[in-house]
């Protein structure tokens, strides 16, 4: 493994650098107690100390950055969970040391730093044996079996007989929903890096891997909550072409919405981004997301079972469906008003409408059996194919089986 000492110093360097403006941003004293631990980690025999003061910094860090303090805190948490982590490699606590260092890419984003981050859970992980990716995979399955019609839902989304070309899509099509079967079918995830492969998932991550999932069947219920879990203990808990679980979980555990991209690079090279996702409209008419790229990639990995309720989101959509196959459900922003939103304000996006329900509940929520079911749609994604859909759609998500997908925001 690379010396510790070469990601020491590159920290330490930094912070030199940066001295200045992460104290007025973030106070001299943190400032000073994250640097006094970080030339104790490059020159101290003894790291106890070190670890502790840098549990603390990383502690006030993440609890700056829940109030909407980002910024320069997290440039704080990730270089603290940095030094941590290489607190850990000397005590040879490795895949401890591994887990600091996903924590730092699913909270604090790594800021500045993702690629020393990979660069250093690379070096960890080749103090272990590598996981195998040999074996034969079945064929897969032409198409899985499609559930009978949603009720309420009285229209299919349209599918396009072939991709539509750049021009079209932004003057015309870019207005409703549509799908484009098997667009996907080619993609390394579908083929020669299949993600219905448990081998191939663990091999691509590596040992001691940590991802956030969320537990419980409905963010909408009490008993919902998330927490960070073992990479392969949730893929443990999922049946694939080459596994079938041991036994059942107690608990629903649902990786949804997450890049995990960043976590695991080597599965970005296994999708192919359209180029329909750089052709959105423009300021000021609308407001992609923020990011440089002003695209957002999220994974979305579960059993069957698995449901995203009825909710809305401000941008526009192409959702990819990799493994297994998903029901979904579409309704136009004009059915705002008969859609029973959650009056919670941090998920008044989101409808209290089951809408994977049957008719018989159709006395509870009279108005939209009225108003919006006639105009719904709905559709059965198989792997391979990819739904559009506008900012402001309502839209659900259910799991028939095991569900591997892949959406872009832009």
């Amino acid at each position: 493994m690379r010396r510790s000492l070469e990601y020491e110093e590159i920290i330490l360097s930094g912070l030199e650098d940066d001295q200045d403006v992460l104290q007025l941003n973030c106070g001299q004293e943190h400032f000073e107690r994250l640097f006094s631990a970080a030339r104790a980690v490059c020159t101290g025999p003894s790291h106890s100390q070190a670890f502790d003061d840098l549990e603390d910094v990383i502690k006030i860090s993440y609890d700056r950055m829940s109030k909407g303090q980002s910024g320069w805190w997290r440039r704080m948490h990730t270089d603290a969970s940095i030094l941590q982590a290489l607190t850990l490699l000397n005590q040879s606590t490795y895949l401890q040391a591994i887990e600091v260092l996903d924590r730092a890419i699913i909270i604090s984003g790594a800021t500045g730093r993702l690629d020393l981050i990979h660069a250093l859970i690379q070096d960890v992980q080749s103090e272990f044996p590598s996981p195998t990716n040999k074996g034969e995979l079945p064929a897969p399955s032409c198409r899985l079996p499609t559930p009978k019609p949603l009720s309420t839902a009285l229209l299919d989304v349209p599918s396009l007989p072939f991709p539509p070309s750049l021009s079209s899509f932004r003057s015309q099509l870019s207005l409703s929903p549509f799908i484009l079967r098997g667009y996907a079918s080619d993609w390394p995830a579908l083929t020669n890096h299949p993600w219905r492969s448990v081998r191939y998932l663990r091999a691509v991550a590596g040992p001691g891997r940590v991802v956030p999932v969320e537990v419980g069947k409905d963010y909408r219920n009490d008993d919902w909550t998330q927490r960070l879990m073992p990479w392969d203990q949730l893929l443990a808990s999922l049946d694939f072409d080459d596994q079938t679980r041991a036994h059942v979980p107690d608990e629903m555990l649902y990786l949804a919405q997450h890049n995990l991209f960043m976590q695991f690079p080597d599965l970005r090279a296994d999708v192919a981004v359209p180029d329909y996702v750089y052709s959105g409209p423009s300021a000021p008419n609308y407001a992609p997301p923020g990011n440089d790229e002003q695209l957002v990639l999220n994974t979305w990995l579960g059993p069957g079972g698995t449901v995203s309720p009825a909710h809305t989101d401000p941008y526009f959509n192409f959702y990819v469906q990799i493994v297994g196959s998903k029901a979904v459900w579409l309704a136009s922003p004009k059915c705002s008003g008969h859609m029973y939103a959650e009056e919670t304000p941090a998920i008044s996006n989101t409808s209290r409408v089951d809408v994977f329900a049957t008719q018989e509940g159709s006395h509870d929520y009279p108005a939209f059996w009225d108003e919006v079911v006639p105009g719904a749609m709905s559709a059965t994604l198989q792997p391979g194919d990819m739904l559009f859909f506008p900012p402001g759609w309502w839209h659900a998500m259910r799991a028939n089986e095991t569900s591997f997908s892949v959406s872009m925001w832009f």
